[in-house]
């Protein structure tokens, strides 16, 4: 009774599927990249590089500030005069009252303006940059974990098919123990084994579980335990990927690639703007303002001012203590060591490229031969059957028959999803991770 128990609940556990959605791995990607927090964090933050690569910003643009001011003051005064007489007056009281409006303009300061507003829209490159970066990584993520749960599943239906195999040779057992052709320790190897096989399915659905809930995190789902029901039911990588189209690409849209680059392009505009200080600058200003002032005491009790004033100044530094030569060296300095990071960065890619290459072709390789392998277990371990139906083979050589066809398709399905760790790697490097998002011709990979 405890072994069906068992049973029972194992199979409700396999075969409890929720109707819902097909979820194709472009799908779930689309989903991630609507709902999922670090990307919606991501492009806000572009957004702010965005409103910033402006002219205002840059200070191609004037200022423009309006003021207005009120103060009064009470005073006691005492008047000694010459005559030796004195007067003395109390609570006198005045009041000024001024607004006005000033505007300044810096018209030229050696195309500092000019290089703050490129290195601006590079800033603004730099984070769409990043944002590409980031949904990158974010592919290749929800990639792989889309292909971990279908191994998964692939798994777990390799591990039911093994517990149903040992189902049958446990019934066979029990039906020759109980009739006198077996004896009772083959009726306990049988149920060893079917225990055994049980316990694995067990674990394969907690494994299960855990990355169903990690793929619905990726998609910011908020019921992680949500089913999904996946489009595909195999992993089929692909296997027509050209090196030299991979490299060619890697240089032209890796994304890292391009950040050192405009990082480089960075350190020339800071060169730029030391070298700004070496020129004049020109500077306009003026104001319309209004000024009021009430007295008490005097010729008179009401005085207004009302007028427009303007200037103009240019200057240059003659002198900062050669403040301006150690920047522009260290700007210099600065402009090499980027150049040496790309160079430093592409050496890792192109190496990082051939060893995803040699893991792909290898994967490749191991791929079809555990294909092949499959096939002869599974016709290994139907003669094995038979042989055990006639009584011609003992339980534990078809014990290790059935192993051995788990065995088979377990290299199967990590050779399979290894290859597709590969794939994803290698088109992440090459900057066409996208392509997952590219309508699916029919029944092609995913």
């Amino acid at each position: 009774m405890k072994r069906l128990f068992y049973i029972s609940i194992l199979a409700s556990l396999i075969t409890t599927v929720r109707a819902q959605d097909i979820f194709s791995l472009k799908r779930c990607i689309e989903t991630g990249l609507e709902n999922n927090y670090s990307i919606r964090i991501v492009r806000n933050e572009q957004q702010i590089s965005d409103n910033n690569a402006t002219i205002g910003n840059a200070g191609y643009l004037p200022t423009i500030d309006l003021n207005s001011g009120f103060n009064g003051t009470i005073n006691n005064t005492r008047d000694e005069l010459n005559d030796g007489t004195a007067t003395k007056t109390s609570g006198i009281h005045s009041e000024t009252a001024n607004a006005g409006i000033t505007v300044n303009w810096t018209l030229f300061d050696g195309f500092a303006i000019q290089a703050e507003y490129a290195r601006l829209k590079e800033l603004k490159a730099i984070g769409e940059l990043n944002t590409r970066m980031t949904i990158e990584d974010f592919i290749a993520t929800i990639s792989g974990e889309y292909y971990n749960l279908l191994r998964q599943k692939i798994r777990l239906r390799n591990l039911t098919s093994t517990l149903n195999l040992s189902r049958e040779r446990l019934r066979i057992v029990e039906e020759r123990y109980y009739i006198g052709s077996m004896s009772r320790l083959d009726l306990q190897q049988a149920q060893v084994d079917f225990n055994a096989d049980s316990s694995a399915v067990l674990n394969q659905l907690e494994v299960l579980h855990r990355s169903r809930t990690n793929l619905n995190r990726l998609m910011a789902i908020n019921d992680v335990e949500e089913k999904i029901n996946q489009k595909d039911s195999v992993i089929r990588p692909n296997p027509f990927l050209d090196e030299v189209d991979l490299w060619k690409s890697t240089m032209e849209t890796n994304v890292s690639l391009l950040l050192t680059e405009k990082n480089r392009m960075l350190s020339e505009l800071d060169l730029k703007k030391a070298k700004s200080r070496n020129y004049p600058y020109l500077r306009l200003n003026g104001g319309y303002n209004y000024n009021g002032n009430w007295y008490e005491v005097g010729n008179s009790d009401f005085q207004r001012r009302l007028g427009l004033n303007y200037g103009m100044t240019v200057g240059i530094n003659i002198f900062d203590g050669f403040n301006r030569k150690r920047e522009q060296r260290n700007a210099r300095i600065e402009i090499e060591n980027k150049e040496l990071r790309r160079q430093e960065l592409e050496l890792t890619l192109r190496t990082d490229m051939s060893n995803q290459w040699m893991a792909y072709q290898n994967n490749l390789t191991l791929w079809a031969l555990e294909k092949e392998n499959v096939v002869a277990a599974q016709e290994n371990y139907r003669i094995a059957m038979e042989r055990y139906r006639l009584g011609e083979l003992s339980g534990i050589a078809l014990r290790e028959a059935q192993n051995s066809l788990l065995n088979a398709e377990e290299r199967q399905s990590i050779a399979e999803y290894a290859t597709k760790l590969c794939e994803i790697s290698l088109l992440q490097l090459s900057g066409q991770i996208t392509n997952y998002l590219l309508p699916e011709p029919g029944e092609a990979s995913q």
